[in-house]
């Protein structure tokens, strides 16, 4: 279903091929232009007619330099949500290329989602990105807790498909051997089986009615007071965990001559927590999430669209695609980001 909009079909027809013009050349999109290579029905007078309607509308702009028009990221919104014609087809040497380069070498999360971000530059002429997992939909399967000193223990945390976290806890004073075997019996006679967002969010609750000694409430308060943090087992959100590709697949594109752009975009690499940042708040949601220029939280990416999806293998998801400016060929680079994605769930599975 095409997302609805306030245009006619004459102006979605003049849309769509100004947007296809500007991708391809990177120029501004004349009338006449647009009538000799769309076979649109009109003349090139009728078209830069419905153009100037497209401008007060928002969604083209005329530089001053040009007698043509650029699209807005408005009209590039549109594009996406509404014009785009079909799935596009991955071509099969492309699909050779991603699967094979995909798979060689390491088999760590880190090491995968490094050489899938650095063959999706390559392919998109963007830069690939990939975010390490997080855990939110992981099943606890069962807890241990172990004594590491007096006042700092270990929890063990064994999630479904074999994955293993600890997490050290501080606690204030000695906790006898009985309090933590016992602490630990109730914890996974209430936690396991469950998702960890449903501890994070329901901890409190199933431990309020728990009994015990004096030494097995005090550790459960512990738990009560700090289960949102201890059950968070993202991937710390921080350099160690996000994989860039390399910016030099962007450097040749019109929209860097100047380097006040690809500037902006060193600048925020640069700054690998915030990038994390970004990238971590589009993996709340399956499937592929694009954000064009103004749409993105951080003003250096206002001349920049973002289009990921999320990769996922049992307990593991995260978000792998790439960051390109707003003029971009969205039909392919949707299709190999949505391709590159699978290609990673498969083998992380």
């Amino acid at each position: 279903m095409m997302a609805e909009h306030d245009l006619n079909e004459r102006e979605a027809l003049v849309l769509e091929a100004v947007v296809r013009t500007f991708v391809q050349t990177a120029s501004p999109a004349a009338s006449r232009t647009v009538a000799r290579q769309f076979d649109l029905g009109v003349s090139p007078a009728t078209i830069r007619n419905t153009m100037s309607d497209l401008e007060e509308k928002g969604y083209l702009f005329h530089p001053h330099t040009s007698a043509g028009r650029i699209p807005t990221d408005k009209a590039y919104r549109l594009y996406v949500d509404a014009l785009l014609r079909g799935a596009p087809v991955i071509a099969q040497p492309e699909q050779e290329r991603l699967a094979e380069e995909i798979a060689r070498g390491g088999s760590a999360i880190l090491t995968i989602l490094q050489r899938a971000a650095q063959s999706l530059g390559v392919l998109t002429q963007e830069l690939g990105v990939a975010l390490g997992p997080r855990l939110e939909q992981a099943v606890l399967q069962r807890l241990e807790l172990v004594r590491v000193s007096a006042e700092r223990m270990l929890m063990v945390l064994t999630i479904g498909g074999g994955a293993m976290r600890t997490i050290f806890v501080e606690v204030h004073g000695e906790i006898a051997d009985s309090a933590l075997a016992e602490v630990t019996v109730v914890l996974n006679e209430r936690l396991a089986g469950l998702k960890l967002s449903e501890i994070r969010s329901s901890l409190a609750n199933r431990l309020r009615d728990s009994s015990g000694g004096p030494g097995s409430h005090e550790l459960l308060n512990i738990f009560v007071q700090e289960g949102d943090a201890l059950f968070d087992l993202a991937l710390p959100v921080n350099e160690e965990n996000i994989v860039i590709g390399q910016t030099s697949h962007l450097a040749e594109q019109p929209e860097f001559a100047t380097g006040e752009r690809m500037r902006r975009l060193i600048e925020l690499t640069e700054t690998r927590e915030r990038l994390a940042e970004l990238l971590r708040q589009r993996s709340v949601s399956p499937g592929i999430s694009i954000t064009i220029g103004n749409e993105n939280d951080d003003p250096r990416l206002e001349n920049f669209t973002i289009v990921t999806s999320e990769y996922r293998a049992g307990a593991f998801a995260g978000v792998i695609g790439v960051i390109g400016p707003t003029r971009m060929p969205y039909d392919k680079v949707i299709a190999l980001v949505a391709h590159t994605s699978q290609l990673v769930s498969d083998l992380l599975d």
